[in-house]
């Protein structure tokens, strides 16, 4: 994702957020079929994943999954639902206080962990399976964001989520994505 010059009007809007993010939750699933495991730590191993989590080694442009916790509500209505619990969506990490999708692209502190927002994580069809017929169409838009891991480190419920305004230009800058 290409984003727009750091001193641009837009590049300024886009670096620009009203307060750092907050954990809320974490989980891991250990292995396929299995639940997710709430967790009040987890450690990040740079382009590696979560450890204890079944897909810790596999791509790094996946290796955490984060969503917004202002997001379950909406996601819990649109399904039908009066709640859904962060473990149904098989995020590894909830976030409240800040708009995810401006991650995108950008690098950011979560703990002592150093991310950067890769790609929009999208529904997949187990979706359907967890929150009901709709559950696919009901967490389109609100999937959250996939993250790679930087630098490795502790992450921990209640830690900050800190965007960095220096980002301007990351490493995965080259893919030639327009903002």
């Amino acid at each position: 994702m290409t984003l727009p010059p750091a001193d641009s009007a837009l590049g300024k809007l886009m670096a620009t957020l009203p307060r750092p993010g907050r954990v809320e939750w974490i989980g891991i699933r250990p292995a396929r079929g299995t639940a997710m495991q709430a967790l009040d730590e987890v450690h990040a191993q740079a382009g590696a994943g979560l450890a204890g989590d079944r897909y810790k080694g596999s791509s790094g442009e996946r290796g955490i999954t984060l969503i917004q916790a202002e997001h379950l509500p909406v996601i819990a209505a649109l399904a039908g639902l009066d709640a859904v619990e962060p473990a149904r969506l098989r995020r590894n990490i909830v976030v409240s206080g800040l708009p995810l999708i401006a991650l995108k692209g950008r690098r950011f502190r979560l703990g002592g962990v150093l991310l950067e927002g890769t790609e929009s994580c999208d529904p997949c069809s187990m979706m359907e399976a967890a929150l009901g017929a709709g559950g696919f169409n009901a967490m389109r838009g609100h999937g959250g964001l996939c993250a790679r891991i930087l630098e490795g480190g502790t992450i921990r419920r209640g830690d900050a989520l800190i965007a960095l305004v220096d980002a301007a230009a990351p490493a995965s800058a080259a893919d030639g994505d327009a903002v």
